[in-house]
């Protein structure tokens, strides 16, 4: 059983939140100062040493929260990669049984999903241990309604052999 690696917080992400938090202080700041004096002359200081830093440091921490959650969404998507094309091999894949050496799955049989719109090596992780995956149509797959997976990369459908 695998455990869970605990999640980082990178610091793209608090670096926003600081900016963002003292951008909001800055303009509260500026905003108590301006609405205490009565003429512009002596609204404008604070306008100019607080409310507009503020305000650019609320920008700053938008786009550094925005490009933060990015960088985080693609490590995950990284990850869940990694967890993909990490799969262990069949044991028919491990000792070398028939079609192995023509490039095709352990078994020399090509699976699809009921429905589904891609055909698979029978060892690709995306329908290993399914029970409802079914042998491939090769009519379908050669008029071009089934795709070869992207994952397992299956022969071309001119390429494949009847069963």
């Amino acid at each position: 059983m695998r455990t869970a690696r605990p999640r980082t917080v990178h610091p793209v992400l608090w670096a926003g939140l600081a900016a963002l938090a003292a951008g909001a202080v800055l303009c509260v700041i500026g905003w108590y100062g301006v609405s205490g004096e009565r003429f512009a002359a002596r609204q404008l200081p604070y306008l100019a040493s607080c409310t507009v830093p503020g305000a650019a440091l609320i920008v700053a921490g938008a786009v550094l929260l925005t490009y933060g959650r990015g960088a985080s969404a693609a490590a995950r998507m990284e990850e869940l990669y990694a967890l993909l094309v990490s799969v262990a091999p069949d044991d028919g894949a491990e000792r070398g049984d028939e079609g192995a050496g023509e490039g095709l799955a352990s078994s020399g049989t090509l699976l699809m999903v009921p429905g589904g719109t891609l055909w698979h090596r029978a060892d690709c992780p995306l329908v290993a241990g399914k029970p409802e995956a079914v042998p491939a149509d090769l009519e379908a797959a050669a008029r071009g309604d089934l795709s070869p997976c992207p994952v397992c990369a299956p022969p071309a459908a001119g390429a494949t052999r009847a069963e």
